[in-house]
């Protein structure tokens, strides 16, 4: 993570001057792609600042499969993702403008919670169109131009030699570097930020209910409940 003034450098490294929580959630049911940094360019799609960025999902719940996508000045990038890199990203977020808040004195355009003119329910723009799965995903407050700023990088395989562990190696792959995995980079106001953490925490949520029995999430049809041996239970039952 960078500090202030800085951009993102990756999502286990935090400045203890200035900590930010780290976003990422391996995805362990998503096969690494195969990289080599010494023949590709990396592919930046940067937003300084968008005109919307937003989570959001296709598909029916259970079924959902779930989206980032940033869009200004005519043009739109959309990533793929998990449930979990949504919810935990949302979470992230929120935590690290609260101790923006905090360490300035509330001085920081950070507001208390998210701005109700700038709710965004409209769906994704269409067509959907993914440019690559996330895989690392970094988080950082630029002290210098107050700014949220939001990188995910494509999911890769990351090749670990012999003087590096698996953090120094992340680290290396969030270079600044002209080869690299693609990249989604969104600079981000406070404001713009509450409402893309309520919103995507309202996306998440959305899904199936929970069964009030074994908290396992109901389908349409039913689920057989552990704790109710077996009975088959329906989202209106």
């Amino acid at each position: 993570m960078a500090g202030s003034g800085g951009r993102p450098r990756g999502t286990r490294a935090a400045p203890a001057a200035n900590p930010a929580p780290d976003p990422q959630v391996p995805d362990p049911k998503c096969p690494a792609v195969e990289y080599s940094e010494q023949d590709v360019p990396r592919q930046v799609f940067l937003y300084d600042p968008p005109d919307r960025f937003v989570a959001g999902t296709v598909g029916q719940p259970g079924e959902r499969a779930f989206y980032l996508q940033a869009t200004a000045a005519g043009r739109t990038t959309t990533v793929a993702l998990e449930k979990a890199q949504v919810a935990a990203l949302a979470e992230r977020v929120d935590e690290l403008l609260d101790e923006v808040v905090r360490r300035t004195g509330g001085s920081a355009p950070v507001p208390a919670v998210a701005p109700a003119e700038l709710a965004d329910t409209a769906p994704l723009d269409i067509p959907v169109e993914e440019e690559f799965r996330v895989g690392t995903m970094a988080l950082a407050w630029d002290g210098e131009s107050e700014r949220v700023v939001v990188e995910a990088q494509a999911l890769v395989e990351v090749e670990v030699n012999e003087e590096e562990d698996l953090e120094a190696a992340e680290e290396r792959l969030l270079q600044d570097d002209e080869n690299g995995p693609p990249l989604l980079r969104v600079r981000l106001t406070g404001a713009m930020a509450r409402g893309f953490a309520k919103r995507a925490l309202d996306v998440v949520a959305a899904g199936r209910p929970p069964c009030p029995f074994c908290s396992l999430p109901l389908d349409p049809e039913g689920h057989v409940c552990p704790r109710q041996n077996g009975y088959l239970r329906g989202a209106s039952s």
